[in-house]
């Protein structure tokens, strides 16, 4: 669950990010995305981090 909250924050903050800089909407797309793989892999980390140390 963290993974997926993770990836929707980073997709709408890299959209936000995007639109600040008045992007066209395929350069909003590739920010989006590219933020919600960061934010992915964070959040696939911290999961690992909390199950692993719950166990």
């Amino acid at each position: 669950m963290i993974v997926l909250a993770s990836i929707l924050f980073g997709a709408a903050l890299g959209w936000y990010r995007a639109s600040r800089l008045s992007a066209l909407t395929s350069d909003r797309l590739q920010w989006a995305a590219a933020h919600a793989f960061a934010f992915g892999l964070v959040g696939l980390f911290a999961a690992i981090f909390i199950l692993r140390g719950a166990a």
